[in-house]
Order: structure tokens, then C-alpha cells, then sequence
């Protein structure tokens, strides 16, 4: 077994890029997933997931050029956990999917 998620989903807002010494690019985006269920009195539900998505590098530049809000993708990474203090010194937690591959599906 090893770490690997897939997502399809829509693309929640515009993708953040930032560059990095070196011309080293990232990109982070949100990814919205949906699921359906229905409840004890037969009433269809849909309950939406939202997901952290980083990419680097190549990945990231392809993000830049054809991802926008609302965009149909396909991801494919693994799931990271880290932690980091923010400007009050209050430790934050974050999980994400570090993306490694990405299918570019809808209009």
C-alpha cells in the first residue's frame, strides 16, 4: 500500500501561484467534491467536501495557463499533514494533496 489519492471535483476559486528563488513555481487551489446520499426520510442529500491542492513545478505552470474557477479536473497525489505558527504564534495544522499528476476535464 502507499499513499495515493484521486479527486475529481471543480476548481473553488482562482488558482494562488507563487514563485520561489530559483523560478520554482507553485500552485494552490481548492477542489470541491460531491456526494450523495439519502436520509431516513428518502430526501436526496448533497454533501460537498472541499480539498487543499498543491502542485509544483510543471504541474504548477500547467495550473496557471488552463485552470480557472469553476474548471473540471482530475488530480492524482498523495495526502500530507504539516503545521506551522501563524503570525500570532498560534500553531495551524494543514492537510493537502500534494498533486502529481492532473487531467484537465471540464469547458
Amino acid at each position: 500500500m502507499r499513499n495515493k489519492v484521486q479527486l475529481i471535483g471543480h476548481v473553488g476559486q482562482e488558482p494562488e501561484i507563487k514563485m520561489f528563488d530559483g523560478n520554482k513555481k507553485v500552485a494552490n487551489i481548492t477542489i470541491a467534491t460531491n456526494d450523495y446520499y439519502t436520509n431516513d426520510k428518502g430526501e436526496k442529500i448533497e454533501q460537498t467536501e472541499w480539498h487543499r491542492v498543491t502542485a509544483w513545478g510543471k504541474l504548477a505552470e500547467i495550473i496557471e495557463k488552463y485552470v480557472d474557477k469553476g474548471k473540471e479536473v482530475a488530480i492524482e497525489g498523495k495526502l500530507t499533514h504539516r503545521s506551522y505558527d501563524d503570525k500570532d504564534g498560534n500553531k495551524r495544522y494543514v492537510t493537502e494533496v500534494v498533486a502529481n499528476d492532473i487531467l484537465l476535464i471540464g469547458k
